[in-house]
This record gives C-alpha cells, structure tokens and sequence, in this order.
C-alpha cells in the first residue's frame, strides 16, 4: 500500500472582489462578491514506503497548499488523500505521530531558549519517555553535528545550525513520513550539503518516506529519483529526473575539437550549428539522430575530440516551469 495516497485532490479558494473608489466599499462591505481562485486543479499520485520524491512547481503552483492537504492543515475541496493509514484533516493524535513537517521559512523553536528547552517541550507534547528522549536528541545531534549547541540560546545559533536544530525539533518523535518545504532555504553551500547528507542517512537508517520542495535544484538532484511536476495547480510530470530530460529536452549538445579547421558551411551540415572558434565546434543535435550524427561525424572529419552532454538539469526545469509544458 501507497504510504501517500492522492486521488484526484483539489482545492478551491474564494476571493472577495471587491470594486476601486468609495462606491466600491460601501457595496464590498454590505454585499460581497467572490471568485474561485482553483490553487490545486484534481492532481492524484502515490508514494511507496522509503521513497524519495521531489516536488517541483514555481511559486504560486500549489505545492504548499498541497503539502498542507496532505498533512491536515486545510481540508480538500474535493478529491481523496490518505497518508500512512490515515484521513489527514481528522488530525487523529495516530496520525500526527506517524508525520512531520518542516518550513524552512517557518520556526518552531523558541528563540529566547536554549534549543534543548524547546526539544523537551516536544517531547511532552508526543508522550516521549525521558530514556527515550535522550537517545533520540544524542542519536539525532551526533547525525546532525549539533554536539555542544543545543544548550545554547537558539537566537546565538548560526542559520545553519539553527536549520539543523529545527530538523531534530521536527523529528525528535521518529515520524516515519516526512513532508519537507524548501529545508536548506536561506542556508550557505556547506550547510545546504549537510542538512542533505543527514537526510539522506535518515532516510535510509529510518525508511522514511520524504517528499520534498525545494528551489535549490541540487537538492532534488542529490536525493530524489522521482519527481512531481506541477503546473497552475495541475500535476504535468510525475517519473524519474532522467525521463524528465529526455521529455523536455529533446537535444544533446555534441562537442567536437577538430585536428584543423573547416568552413562553417561544412559544419552546418552535420546538425543545428551553436558555435565554431577556431577548431572547437558547438552542435545541437535532436536525440533520435544523436547515434547517426555522432558516427557521420567521426567517419568524415578528422576529430581530437568528441564529447556529448546533456542540458544541465536546472535548466530543463527551469524550461518546464516557465512554460507549463504538459
């Protein structure tokens, strides 16, 4: 079973118009008109226990208001979800025990406290036994490098540091299902790598299932082999980063020094001509003909070199995200 579960989920708000001028607020405040604004447009997918999965979509897509669906924040329009067993608006105590989720724009944590304070205070809200409590925050701290900084004032911490001490907050109850928005926001290249390679260890050690936001496409790509793709509120991709490439970016680049050079026309001859200087030759080539351009190549001009490679991934995203390109 699908330890997440959406079927044809959707959420509609409504929006009070309200007209410019006087006029405009005097109708407004004794009679209101809306509009429905559709933030989530009947998206449905699953995920298996221990997966990974990345959620992707610009701002404003409906990925926050979906991770707030799938953890009982808000209740769905329509549509149904299930997540570890569970109706996730009922907000049963099981289920809450089963889940986290982190913002990596929000805090939990009181920032006038040391972190460790605020850690018992967690611990009191799930029922955890002091034994437990303390193997958990030393298991955790070791994990996440924090020895030494959970007694200090969390407004002393560093960013970074203070990332780190959310996710221990976060998961200080073992949740097994992980709902993660944007967790290495604002952090600097060396924190950003950490807070991955602890999620990474959690995510093997634990089982957990993780899906994951973030704008920092480095993310997705150290940890998810599947990604979710949504578009004005409609899921448009949902397969492997790999097929992602190969379904919106339907060129390769083809690189080639040459042992002398040759007239550009000659050149234009072998694919779409990005760039020549000198003997270094830049050529994009559609994949069907990747194989026979390659060879043609090689057999009729005399190469030092030949190197093929894909659009970088960032961009291909970028591409899908910007057009929507179902």
């Amino acid at each position: 079973m699908p330890v997440i579960l959406a079927e044809n989920l959707s959420k509609v708000y409504p929006v009070a118009v309200k007209e410019p001028g006087l006029k405009g607020t005097v109708r407004h405040f004794f009679r209101r008109t809306y509009r429905e604004v559709n933030a989530v447009q009947a998206i449905s997918f699953a995920i298996e226990p221990g997966e990974v999965v990345g959620f992707l979509g610009a701002n404003g897509a409906g990925k926050t208001t979906t991770l707030k669906m799938l953890t009982g924040l808000i209740h769905p329009s329509s549509g149904r979800v299930n997540v570890a067993g569970h109706v996730p608006f009922k907000r049963q105590f099981a289920f809450l025990q089963k889940i986290t989720l982190v913002m990596g724009q929000k805090q939990q944590l009181i920032w006038e406290l040391p972190a460790l304070d605020s850690l018992r205070i967690n611990a009191a809200v799930y029922g955890i036994s002091d034994r437990d409590f303390k193997t958990r925050v030393g298991e955790l701290t070791e994990m996440l490098s924090l020895e030494g900084k959970l007694n200090q004032a969390v407004r002393k911490l560093s960013l970074g540091e203070r990332m780190k001490a959310e996710l221990l907050a976060a998961l200080i109850h073992q949740p097994n299902v992980l709902f993660l928005d944007e967790p290495t926001l604002g952090l600097d290249v060396n924190a950003q790598v950490s807070v991955r390679e602890f999620l990474r260890e959690y995510n093997q050690r634990y089982q957990a299932t993780v899906l994951l936001t973030s704008h920092y496409m480095a993310d997705i790509t150290a940890l998810c082999q599947r990604v979710l793709v949504i578009h004005q509120g409609q899921l448009i991709y949902d397969g492997s980063l790999e097929g992602l490439v190969d379904r919106f970016a339907p060129c390769r680049e083809v690189n080639v020094e040459l042992a002398h050079a040759y007239p550009q026309e000659q050149l234009s001859l072998y694919g779409d001509l990005e760039t020549v200087e000198g003997t270094i030759a830049h050529f994009l080539v559609p994949q069907e003909r990747l194989t026979r351009t390659v060879a043609k190549l090689l057999s009729e001009l005399e190469i030092v070199d030949l190197s093929v490679t894909e659009p970088p991934i960032e961009e291909v995203i970028g591409r899908v995200l910007r057009s929507g390109i179902a």
